[in-house]
C-alpha cells in the first residue's frame, strides 16, 4: 500500500530531475518507487506532477525506449501532457523536417497506447487523449502522414461500423491506431478527421471524396499538411497567461457509427 506521506517528496524529486534534464535519473526514481511502494505509487506521482513535466519526461521515450511512466501514466494525466508536447520541438525541425517530428509523435502515441494488452486501459487512453482540442490536432498530425489510408478507413467505418476489421489496401501502421481511436471515442475520431480535412463537416461527406492516384495532383478538397498541423499544435501549447482548454470544448460531430 502506498504511503501517501511520501508522495509529495517523490513528486518534487521527479519534477526537479526532469526539469534538470536528468530523465534517466527520473526514470530510476520511478523504478525505485515501484520497487518500494508498488506501481500505484508511480501512478499517483504521475497524476500529481505538472502536465508539462510529464510531457518533458515522456518526450524522451518512444516505442523503442520504453519508460515505466509510459506503461503506468494515468489516461487523464497523459491527455493533459499532450498539450505540451509541441513545446519540446525545435522550430527549425518543424520547418525543415515535419515528417520526422510527426513520426516521433507517432512513436510516442503508439508506444503508450499499445504498451498494454488491457482493452479497457487502451480505450481510456484514446478516449481521454482525443477529448481535447489539442488531442484532436495530435491525431490529425498522425493521420496526415497517411491521408489516403485514413479516408479509406473512414469509408470502411461508415459501412461496417463496429464490425470494421482493419483490413485496408495499405499496411500503414497508423491504420490500427485510427481504428482503435474510432472504437474508443467516436467523437474524438470525427474531430481528428475534421482537423485534417476541414472542408468536411460530417463523416458521410468522406464517402464520395477520393484521392487521385497521381501523387503530384492536388486533392479536390482542403487537407491540412503535417507542417501546418504541427504549427497548429504549437499554438495550442498552454502558457502562463492561459489556462488549458477544457476537454470536450467542441460540439460533438459524431454520427453514431458504433451505436
Amino acid at each position: 500500500m502506498v504511503n501517501n506521506s511520501n508522495l509529495p517528496a517523490l513528486s518534487q524529486q521527479i519534477t526537479e530531475l526532469v526539469l534538470a534534464g536528468s530523465l534517466g535519473h527520473a526514470e530510476q526514481a520511478f523504478a525505485d518507487a515501484a520497487d518500494i511502494y508498488g506501481d500505484l505509487a508511480v501512478v499517483e506521482v504521475l497524476a500529481s506532477i505538472p502536465a508539462q513535466v510529464t510531457a518533458l519526461h515522456l518526450a524522451g521515450f518512444d516505442g523503442g525506449k520504453m519508460s515505466l511512466a509510459t506503461l503506468l501514466v494515468p489516461p487523464k494525466a497523459w491527455a493533459a501532457s499532450l498539450a505540451f508536447f509541441a513545446a519540446t520541438w525545435a522550430d527549425d525541425l518543424i520547418e525543415d523536417d515535419p515528417e520526422r517530428v510527426a513520426e516521433s509523435l507517432f512513436a510516442h502515441i503508439h508506444g503508450v497506447v499499445f504498451s498494454t494488452d488491457d482493452p479497457e486501459r487502451r480505450r481510456a487512453l484514446l478516449s481521454e487523449a482525443s477529448a481535447t482540442d489539442w488531442g484532436a490536432t495530435v491525431f490529425a498530425i498522425l493521420f496526415s502522414m497517411a491521408p489516403k489510408e485514413i479516408m479509406e478507413v473512414a469509408g470502411e467505418i461508415l459501412i461496417k461500423g463496429p464490425y470494421i476489421t482493419g483490413q485496408t489496401s495499405s499496411d500503414n501502421d497508423v491504420v490500427p491506431l485510427a481504428i482503435e481511436l474510432a472504437q474508443a471515442n467516436e467523437d474524438g475520431w470525427d474531430r481528428a478527421l475534421f482537423e485534417l480535412f476541414p472542408d468536411f463537416r460530417h463523416s458521410g461527406d468522406l464517402v464520395d471524396a477520393e484521392f487521385s492516384d497521381d501523387p503530384d495532383e492536388e486533392p479536390q478538397f482542403l487537407q491540412r499538411t503535417t507542417k501546418e498541423l504541427l504549427y497548429r499544435l504549437r499554438k495550442q501549447v498552454p502558457t502562463s497567461r492561459s489556462s488549458m482548454a477544457k476537454p470536450g470544448a467542441r460540439r460533438s460531430l459524431g454520427t453514431g457509427i458504433f451505436n
